[in-house]
C-alpha cells in the first residue's frame, strides 16, 4: 500500500478516535470502534509518519483509555508517547501533552506522587509552548487532571 493512503487513513482514523472521544452519549459499540480506530491510526502513523505522529498516536490512545477507565493500557500508551518523546527530543507541545498524558495515568492508576510529579513537569514544559493559543488549550487540559486530583 502507498504511504500516501496510509497518511490519509492515519488523519481519518484519528479524527474519527477525536469525535468519539468528545461524544458524550457514546455506545459501547462506539467505544469499541474509538479503541480500534485509535490504534489503527497509530498503525498507519507508524508506516506514513515520523517520530512526531508516532508520540501524538501513542497519546491518543492512552487518551481513550483515560476515557474509558482503563488505567492498565491507558499508563502503557502514556509511557510508549513519553518514551518516544523523549527518544527523539520532541519539544514544545509534544512535551508537555507526554507529561499531561503520564500525569493523567498515573492519576487514573491512583498513584499521586507520580500524578503530582508528572503535572509539575507537564506545566514546566506548557510554559515552554511557543503558540499562545496551544499553551492556553494544554493548561485547560492539565487542570483537568488538577481537578480530578483534589
Amino acid at each position: 500500500m502507498d504511504k500516501s493512503i496510509h497518511r490519509q487513513m492515519a488523519i481519518e482514523l484519528f479524527n474519527l478516535t477525536w469525535d468519539l472521544m468528545e461524544k458524550t452519549d457514546r455506545t459501547p459499540a462506539e467505544t469499541d470502534r474509538m479503541i480500534n480506530a485509535a490504534h489503527a491510526s497509530r498503525y498507519h502513523w507508524e508506516i506514513a509518519g515520523d517520530a512526531v505522529n508516532i508520540a501524538r498516536g501513542e497519546w491518543q490512545i492512552s487518551r481513550v483509555y483515560s476515557v474509558i477507565g482503563r488505567a492498565e493500557p491507558c499508563l502503557y500508551h502514556a509511557e510508549r508517547c513519553l518514551h518516544v518523546t523523549l527518544e527523539d527530543k520532541l519539544a514544545d507541545f509534544d512535551l508537555a501533552f507526554a507529561y499531561e498524558a503520564m500525569a493523567r495515568a498515573c492519576h487514573l492508576s491512583g498513584d499521586l506522587m507520580e500524578t503530582a510529579k508528572f503535572i509539575t513537569l507537564g506545566q514546566e514544559a506548557g510554559e515552554k509552548i511557543n503558540e499562545e493559543d496551544d499553551r492556553e488549550y494544554f493548561f485547560k487540559e492539565l487542570n483537568t487532571i488538577e481537578a480530578e486530583s483534589e
